[in-house]
């Protein structure tokens, strides 16, 4: 029998889902133009007309945090599912084939592994230059040999059993049998894996952006209202609070749901770790 998930987990659902209907309907629910400054009402404390205040050029904070939460959504989204193909693509290929195939991918896979992945960001990010390529090149470089090395582990083993050896002797060509046999068997790792890979995304673009090579001005993305509102936080700490608690709140209840997924799925912790 199937047990019920924890209040916890209940709550991370209900923020996660909140968040992204905000992004989804902020054309409708957004009181005003989150682009539009107002300066006669700059930095504003939250008051009747402004529910969370206005930032130093007077836009709402409830307007720019509904719209900000579908950039950031939507590029954590993106990134996680380009990484996702192509370290499953190469953990295919690498374990199905091994030799000189299995050889060469890993060690590209340690390659990249090996370098820490916050140092990297920034260099392949100031490389490919502010904006949303570059952030993009800069999640996924960075996050495909994750998703490489679980695959080709399971692969290894999943060749070696006897449906697979079934499967050879009737003629079915190894394109039929990676995706149509041995996919299907690694969803579970890959799901709970995506789901931490995201929350650690969204981390990796706040801090990108917050650095001026992600998201840029005057994109209302949460990191960019942290970014812009540092110079403001003695006088006004909303300003800085409220996207960075936003931020928190989202990957920790991602997180939390990734764990909760991961138990249910029975997916090893260990696996998920390498």
């Amino acid at each position: 029998m199937m047990r019920r998930p924890s209040l916890l987990t209940l709550i991370a659902a209900l923020i996660v889902l909140s968040i992204v209907l905000s992004g989804i309907f902020a054309a409708w629910l957004a009181p005003y133009n989150p682009f539009q400054p107002d300066m006669a009402h700059r930095m504003e404390l939250p008051n009747a007309l402004h529910w969370l205040g206005t930032d130093a050029l007077g836009r709402d904070m409830l307007s720019r945090l509904l719209f900000g939460s579908r950039y950031t959504i939507l590029l954590a989204l993106l990134s996680t599912a380009v990484a996702l193909l192509l370290g499953t693509l190469a953990g295919l290929l690498a374990g199905y084939y091994g030799g000189v195939v299995d050889a060469f991918l890993t060690a590209a896979a340690n390659i990249f592994q090996g370098i820490p992945s916050a140092c990297f960001m920034v260099a392949v990010a100031g490389f490919w230059g502010p904006g949303l390529d570059g952030l993009l090149a800069a999640l996924v470089v960075t996050s495909w040999a994750g998703f490489s090395r679980i695959v080709r582990l399971e692969v290894l083993r999943l060749r070696q059993m006897a449906f697979v050896e079934g499967l050879r002797v009737l003629g079915c060509s190894d394109a039929r049998i990676l995706l149509l046999h041995i996919v299907p068997n690694l969803f579970s790792s890959l799901l709970v894996l995506a789901a931490l890979r995201l929350g650690r995304g969204i981390l990796a673009i706040a801090g990108l952006s917050f650095l001026g090579l992600g998201v840029q001005p005057p994109v209302p993305d949460w990191s960019v209202m942290v970014s812009d509102a540092m110079l403001y936080y003695r006088s006004a700490p909303h300003l800085v609070l409220i996207p960075g608690a936003c931020i928190l709140l989202l990957v920790a209840s991602i997180n939390i749901l990734a764990s909760e997924l991961r138990n249910r799925l029975d997916v090893r912790w260990d696996e998920v770790r390498r």
